[in-house]
């Protein structure tokens, strides 16, 4: 890259940076800047963490964002670095930059609103569709998620995949088969995700209160109704670690104080991150995060 490309794409990426601050800022939701650094680690079961001296560095701000919910301040958001072990790809990296936020008693057509209006403006004036989860796997894989498990088995065979755990499988193919064809040319939401696919979210009728956000086959954000039952986090948070191990992963210390911050009681809220480097890459007409501020 010459220098007056590098430096065209350094005054894209400031002009966006502030461009979302702004976008918040008129919206009346406070900007937070949470610790990089934890004695204790966010869990997951796929997102691998750098262990530094003095802890982990975070892969998401939601634990700091979610104990300052628990106290009481209200909508915020926060724009800054994450970190995830061996995530290298046109659309990965180890270290990339986040925009998570949080509105706290609100619905989810509200949250949704105006989440297709922050993710606009670096996409522009789009459409945008709601397709159930179910729905957008039964049309591409010819097959629901919640088929029986020998006719996923043989239904991803016929595709050219092959796996012995139907939720391994079912990820599979959303990511290979589903995903490329979402998005294409507006702003698809998929929503009521699978249960065994909840996350953070809560659970109702019988499916995840989660939704992300897809353009042009790439996903966008991952947002939740956001679980607030101390307990019932505790033990997801402890499957996942359980799940750590049976892939051969080192299990994750668990954070007292995101726990008792829940035990205080989050109010209701949704909340979601937000991909910054994957939507300023759609925005300059770039095929790799790395190339729209390097």
């Amino acid at each position: 890259m010459s220098l007056a490309s590098r430096n065209n794409a350094l005054a894209a990426r400031a002009q966006a940076l502030k461009m979302v601050r702004t976008f918040f800022e008129e919206r009346h939701v406070v900007e937070v800047d949470t610790p990089l650094l934890s004695s204790y680690a966010p869990i997951d079961t796929h997102i691998d963490l750098f262990k530094v001296d003095g802890g982990y560095l975070h892969s998401s701000p939601e634990y700091g964002m979610k104990k300052l919910l628990a106290n009481g301040c209200g909508d915020i958001y926060q724009l800054g670095h994450v970190f995830r072990k061996d995530e290298i790809g046109p659309l990965h990296a180890p270290e990339f930059t986040m925009i998570e936020w949080y509105r706290v008693e609100t619905t989810f057509d509200a949250f949704l609103e105006e989440n297709l209006s922050l993710v606009r403006l670096f996409v522009g004036e789009k459409a945008s569709e709601i397709l159930p989860y179910k729905e957008a796997f039964q049309r591409e894989v010819g097959l629901s998620f919640d088929a029986p498990p020998l006719a996923l088995m043989e239904k991803g065979k016929t595709l050219g995949f092959e796996f012995h755990d139907e939720n391994d499988l079912i990820n599979l193919l959303w990511g290979c088969i589903v995903e490329p064809t979402l998005g294409n040319g507006k702003i698809t939401v998929i929503t009521d995700f699978p249960k065994e696919q909840a996350a953070l979210a809560q659970i109702k009728n019988g499916v995840a209160e989660r939704f992300e956000l897809y353009f042009d086959g790439i996903e966008l954000g991952n947002g939740y109704h956001e679980l607030t039952d101390p307990i019932e986090q505790k033990e997801r948070l402890e499957r996942s670690n359980k799940e750590r191990i049976a892939l051969g992963k080192e299990p994750l210390p668990l954070d007292p104080e995101f726990i008792k911050a829940l035990e205080r009681g989050l109010p209701d809220c949704y909340g979601i991150a937000l991909g910054f480097d994957r939507l300023l890459m759609i925005k300059e007409g770039h095929s790799k995060i790395n190339l729209s501020y390097t």
